[in-house]
C-alpha cells in the first residue's frame, strides 16, 4: 500500500499547532498578575492619584500580584474602581505578559458648591467630593442648595463651562431661597440677576450686549443689579 506522506505531514503539523497552543494558553492562564499599570484619558487634572487606583484594584483581591490569570474578575476589578466617586469609567484588562492595566477616566468638575457642605458639581450634573489632590478652577455655587436637587444649577453651570465668555468672567452662581438664580462677574460690583433658566441663551446673549456696551462707554461700575429676567431687554439698578 502505498503510503501518503502530505497527509502525515499535515497531520503532524495540525497536532504540534494544538500542542503549542494548548501550552500556551496553560501556561498563560496560570501566570500571575503583576503590578498594576494605570492609565489616565481625558482631563489631565489628577483629582484621584496611581497609589489611590492601584489601592482599589488591591484591595478587591487582598494581594493582587499573587492572583493567577484565570481567577482574576475583570468585572469586578473594573465595578470596585467605578464606585469610587472621582472615576467616570473603568476599562481593566490583562496583557499577555501577565500586566494588569487600568485605562481610567475622571469625573471633571464644572462647579463647587461651598455651603454647609462642600463639593464639585461634575460634568453630567452628579456630586462629586472634592479631591485632596488637585482643586479645580470652577464658579463656586452658594446660596439655598440641595444635593439631590441640581438640575438648574447645572444648567446654569454647564452653560458657562460651555461659553469663553461665562467662563473668563463668571465667578460665582447664586441660588436664593425663592429658586431665583444669580451670577457675579469677576471685577464687577454687580449682581446678574438670571431669574430661572428659561431662555437662557437669550439671557445670556443680552447680558453679553450689555457688557460690551458698558466696556465702551466705561460704565461697569455704575450698577448695582442687572435684571435679565424680561425678553429683549436688560434692566439695571444704578448705585
Amino acid at each position: 500500500m502505498r503510503i501518503n506522506w502530505n497527509y502525515i505531514k499535515i497531520s503532524f503539523v495540525l497536532l504540534l499547532v494544538g500542542f503549542l497552543f494548548a501550552f500556551s494558553a496553560k501556561r498563560n492562564n496560570v501566570r500571575i498578575v503583576s503590578s498594576p499599570n494605570i492609565n489616565f484619558v481625558g482631563e489631565s487634572n489628577m483629582f484621584i492619584t496611581n497609589e489611590n487606583v492601584s489601592k482599589l484594584l488591591i484591595q478587591s483581591y487582598r494581594g493582587l500580584e499573587k492572583v493567577p490569570k484565570e481567577t482574576l474578575d475583570l468585572n469586578e476589578l473594573e465595578n470596585a474602581l467605578k464606585s469610587n466617586p472621582m472615576i467616570k469609567t473603568a476599562e481593566v484588562y490583562v496583557a499577555v505578559n501577565g500586566t494588569l492595566n487600568a485605562k481610567i477616566e475622571q469625573k471633571t468638575p464644572i462647579a463647587r458648591v461651598s455651603t454647609n457642605a462642600s463639593y464639585y458639581i461634575d460634568g453630567d450634573g452628579f456630586y462629586m467630593p472634592l479631591s485632596s489632590v488637585f482643586t479645580a478652577r470652577v464658579p463656586l455655587v452658594t446660596g439655598y442648595i440641595e444635593k439631590n436637587n441640581l438640575k438648574s444649577i447645572y444648567i446654569v453651570a454647564k452653560k458657562i463651562n460651555e461659553d469663553e465668555f461665562l467662563k473668563k468672567h463668571v465667578i460665582e452662581i447664586h441660588k436664593g431661597i425663592d429658586n431665583m438664580i444669580y451670577l457675579k462677574l469677576r471685577q464687577s460690583n454687580f449682581l446678574v440677576q438670571l431669574g430661572d433658566v428659561t431662555s437662557l441663551d437669550k439671557k445670556i446673549n443680552n447680558l453679553k450686549a450689555f457688557y460690551q456696551q458698558c466696556l465702551k462707554e466705561n460704565a461697569l461700575d455704575n450698577y448695582s443689579k442687572v435684571n435679565l429676567q424680561f425678553d429683549n431687554q436688560v434692566v439695571c439698578t444704578k448705585i
